[in-house]
């Protein structure tokens, strides 16, 4: 059996076949895992909204503006600071009491550090910013003068990041941004500015990402999201993202960085490390949160509900459609929306999250009191997402998969799945293709462009099996493309199941002589085609991978591993086709859409 290849054009998933298993992997390497459950797990309410929160192995710390937390139906007395066990519930000893709004937490080690309004901290000084021990609560000697109002942190570097509306430290000027030693607690030499107040702060090797209000960083044009050394400040010109607005919140990893947006509906946006847009999910409230785990992006805010396409309309409403995701929404790696969705109530919503990768697990805190119809005042967990290097999933998730490196003697082209839907010839016309090679393997080219009557046509077809039929299950199919300008006609078929009545169809195509890709479906009971075609052309003679993605009630099309344009569909349409798939054309006759330029890794996933 084949091993598929990445070309060196394509940036997108594949599949790695090994005997009868397949590994999926996210973007970096690391296994995707399930995202967690909806139902949340045990934990203590509060009587007033939690601003902040941070795990520590097993122990969850919270921060707000609460003056009691009730565990076990008893209330217990916990001023603006309170940890438990993440697993149980169970309210711990510490006990730290602030006089005011406590807006962030981080922790290292065996200290968790607070940011805030507050003057004192277990009734001794502490400004805006204190270090308390995790397991004690006794405050650490780290004491400064804050002029202004923190409202985020991050450890990394050997130092404590904070930034929020600051103009100095102990009467050292800082313009919304500072550092100090985790070791010594001294305040650092670490000092960017910006122009406007700094929202959110994430860290990454080398890098500590900044997001806000703010236009300038180091008085270079940066608009709201920005990074700069983590030992130097120097802002990193390799960045160049612009959110359309208010940063809220920000979360990292290796591929990049991921950010929580208000403005007229709120977005969801995960950046490359150079700042392009990976994916990006919209909705009809600010997003105020975001975090990862384990492939997946979970977004919080005070949204309820997600637009099923990127656009929105006067006040946010979703102009294409929406599905409800009250104050809580799940993505994949890929920019689709998932199914999960809590639903909590309130209308601040969520104000935070955190995950821990140990525990499989997710915090959000905020201001709701519901959260899946259970009462959660203010701070909910969820589990049962867990760290799956290694994980295998089963092969028949990829139903199809065709390299064409290895044929059969008559012929044909092996299926890399394992499913043996084998690829078979049907030609009019004398029509053939010719092998070309590509990477470390071989591409078809399929007949040259021409019109008339006794034209060549050319299709692959494998038999009809429910196999290849996905209902109205999750879909993904796609093809790795090569077209050159001169290829392109008014349609170009490059791979299709069905037809829009007798069944339903899915295809991937390139419209018109521009070249533009679009992914098409429509329902059994449908006699319609919803089309996502990008607006940018892929006939440059360039190899290029294509995709198409079906979540729920979102198509999309994706070029090179980035969604190019997404269009809502049916949440319930679904695709029984009892007629052959196609590669290179919809058939043989005169109108078959015959496609002109060659194909590689041609694939379906279903589920």
């Amino acid at each position: 059996m084949p091993n598929m290849r990445k070309s060196g054009k394509s940036a997108v998933r594949r599949v790695l076949i090994t005997g009868v298993a397949t590994v999926l992997t996210a973007v970096g390497g690391a296994a995707l895992a399930g995202v967690v459950s909806s139902d949340p797990v045990a934990s203590p309410s509060f009587n007033g909204p939690v601003y902040a929160v941070a795990y520590r192995g097993d122990t969850v710390y919270v921060g707000g503006n609460f003056t009691s937390a009730n565990a076990g139906g008893k209330n217990v007395t916990r001023t603006r600071l309170a940890a438990f066990n993440a697993r149980t519930g169970a309210l711990l000893d510490w006990s730290p009491a602030a006089d005011a709004n406590v807006r962030a937490i981080a922790v290292d080690g065996d200290v968790v550090y607070a940011a805030g309004d507050f003057d004192t901290v277990n009734g001794t000084n502490r400004d805006a910013v204190a270090g308390l021990g995790a397991t004690t609560g006794q405050l650490t000697a780290l004491k400064h003068t804050v002029l202004g109002q923190p409202s985020a942190l991050v450890v990394g570097s050997g130092r404590l990041y904070v930034a929020g509306r600051i103009t100095a430290v102990d009467g050292t000027p800082r313009t919304n941004l500072a550092a100090f030693s985790l070791t010594t607690g001294a305040l650092d030499a670490w000092a960017p500015t910006t122009d406007d107040t700094v929202n959110a702060l994430a860290y990454t090797t080398g890098r500590v990402y900044l997001g806000g209000r703010f236009h300038k960083t180091n008085g270079v044009s940066s608009l709201r999201l920005s990074a700069v050394d983590p030992v130097t400040g120097v802002l990193d010109k390799t960045l160049v993202a612009k959110p359309v607005s208010q940063v809220f919140a920000l979360a990292a990893d290796p591929a990049g960085v991921y950010a929580a947006l208000g403005g007229q509906g709120g977005r969801a946006v995960a950046y490359t490390r150079t700042g392009e847009i990976r994916w990006t999910r919209v909705f009809d409230g600010d997003a105020q949160a975001i975090a990862t785990l384990d492939g997946v992006t979970y977004v919080g805010g005070h949204f309820d509900k997600a637009c099923t396409t990127s656009n929105n309309g006067i006040k946010g409403v979703c102009t294409d459609g929406s599905v409800p995701r009250g104050k809580l929404a799940a993505i994949d790696a890929q920019g689709n929306l998932l199914e999960w969705s809590p639903q909590a109530n309130g209308v601040a919503g969520t104000r935070q999250l955190a995950t821990s990768a140990a525990l499989g697990s997710i915090s959000a805190v905020g201001d709701f009191t519901l959260v899946s119809g259970a009462a959660r005042k203010r701070y909910v967990s969820f589990g049962g997402a867990h760290p799956t290097e290694g994980a295998v999933l089963p092969a028949n998730d990829y139903v199809a998969s065709y390299n064409f490196d290895t044929t059969i003697a008559d012929g044909t082209f092996d299926d890399g799945s394992g499913h043996k839907h084998l690829l078979r010839a049907v030609t009019r016309n004398g029509g053939k293709v010719t092998l070309a090679a590509h990477g470390t393997g071989q591409a078809l080219t399929f007949p040259p462009k021409c019109t008339g009557a006794t034209c060549p046509r050319f299709v692959l077809q494998a038999a009809d099996t429910a196999d290849l039929n996905p209902g109205s299950r999750p879909l993904r199919y796609g093809a790795t493309v090569l077209l050159a300008a001169a290829e392109t006609a008014s349609g170009e078929n490059i791979m299709q199941k069905g037809y829009s009545t007798g069944g339903g169809q899915y295809k991937l195509q390139v419209d018109g002589v521009s070249g533009k890709p679009s992914c098409g479906m429509g329902g059994k009971d449908e006699k319609i085609v919803h089309i996502a075609r990008s607006r940018e052309s892929i006939a440059d003679g360039k190899w290029h991978a294509l995709e198409c993605r079906r979540t729920g009630p979102t198509l999309s099309v994706v070029v090179d591993d980035q969604v190019k344009t997404s269009v809502a569909v049916p949440i319930d349409l679904a695709v029984m086709s009892n007629l052959p798939f196609s590669v290179g054309g919809k058939g043989v006759g005169a109108d078959n859409d015959q496609f002109h330029g060659s194909l590689d890794d041609v694939w379906i996933h279903i589920g």
